[in-house]
This record gives structure tokens, sequence and C-alpha cells, in this order.
């Protein structure tokens, strides 16, 4: 069984994760693993969805290449053709929706039952549990009260305490990480354009030298 130390750890990285990619990024992503490569019901609706669409966006297309008044016979039997296309893709998007709704509420309630709910059961059950002791003498008595706080012995580290210092820590060390990679791009991007700029002087102090060996010739 994993350390209770790693799993709140984790359970914050986890939980940080989601929140830096977004919780409107994870379900789109699940709607397109769902939908596309997973052989559920609902995976046909949206490919005939899909085929619809194309369809009602190929009519309309031949709609506009069509005169009304020098081919009226065919423009009238590609206005027929389109607007059943285009009812049968709105009954069949409609119905999506609502499954799209229904999907949505199952993702965002999975979602925090095992983050942030998971977190409150953790700290619930395991309240006065500690993490580890501190040595004594180590800090004055009301600051190993704060750090058992709420429910933990006096001496040891609570689990609400542990939580939100892996959370800090987390935060801290995601920050850096992002910062870093954006200084990395931004120095690349410039050495990038300086690298072009002494290309483009070095073609230029070229030219200059065969333009002033012709006039010497």
């Amino acid at each position: 069984m994993p350390s209770l130390l790693i799993v709140v750890f984790a359970l914050q990285l986890l939980i940080h994760l989601v929140n830096t990619v977004g919780a409107s990024a994870i379900e789109e992503l699940l709607w397109m693993l769902y939908t596309t490569y997973l052989p559920t019901p609902i995976s046909d609706s949206v490919q005939e969805s899909n085929s619809l669409r194309a369809e009602v966006v190929r009519l309309k297309r031949e709609m506009q290449a069509t005169s009304s008044q020098d081919e009226f016979a065919k423009w009238a039997k590609l206005r027929r053709q389109h607007d059943k296309a285009e009812a049968k893709y709105n009954e069949r998007a409609t119905s999506l929706k609502s499954h799209r709704a229904n999907f949505t509420r199952f993702v965002t309630t999975a979602r925090w039952l095992g983050t942030n709910g998971l977190r409150f059961l953790i700290q619930w059950w395991f309240a006065k549990t500690p993490m580890f002791w501190i040595p004594r003498g180590w800090v004055p008595y009301y600051a190993a009260w704060l750090l058992s706080f709420p429910r933990a012995p006096v001496g040891a580290v609570s689990i609400q305490i542990w939580g939100s210092a892996c959370a800090t820590v987390v935060q801290m060390v995601g920050a850096a990480a992002a910062s870093g990679w954006v200084l990395v791009r931004e120095q690349g991007g410039k050495g990038k354009g300086r690298g072009e700029k002494v290309a483009m002087g070095a073609e230029g102090r070229t030219g200059e030298g065969r333009g002033e060996e012709k006039k010497e010739l």
C-alpha cells in the first residue's frame, strides 16, 4: 500500500494538472474519445450527424453556384434536397445536444468526486492520523499546535497541513516550469531572428563585393 504522504501529494498534483489543462479541454477530449474511438451507441449518431452536416454544406455550395433563373429546375431540386438534409441534421443535432448535456454532467460529477471529493474524504478519514512527527524542541508549542491543526496530535503534522504544503509546492514548481518554458521559447525566437539578420547581412556584403569586382574589371 502506498504511503499516505505520497497519496496526498499525487492527489494535489492531479488537481493542479486538471486545473491547468482546464475542465472544458478535458471534457472535449473525453467526448471525442467517447464518440469517435470507443464502440458506443452514440458514435454512430455522431458519424451520421457529421455526414449530414457535410451534405448540407455541399448542397448549399451547389445552390449558390446554380442560377435560380437560368437553371430553375436544377436549383429547385437542390433546394429540396438541401431543406430535407438540413431538417434531418437539425433533428440529429438536437438529440446529440441532449446526450452531450448528460455527458457533461456525468464528467463534471466524476471529475469532482475524483479530485476535490476524494481530497475531502481523505482529509476527514485521516484527520487524526499524523503524517510524520516533528522532533521535540524543534518548534515552539504554538507552531506545533498549528502544524497539527485541526485534529492531529500536537507535535505531528496533520493531513490538512501536509496537503496545503504539497499544493503550494506543486503550484510553485508548475509556475517555475511555465516561466522557464516561455523564457526558452523567447530566447529561441530571438536567436533565430539574429541568425536571419546575420545571414542577410552576409548576403548583402557578398553582393557589394561582387559589385566592386565588376567595377574593377
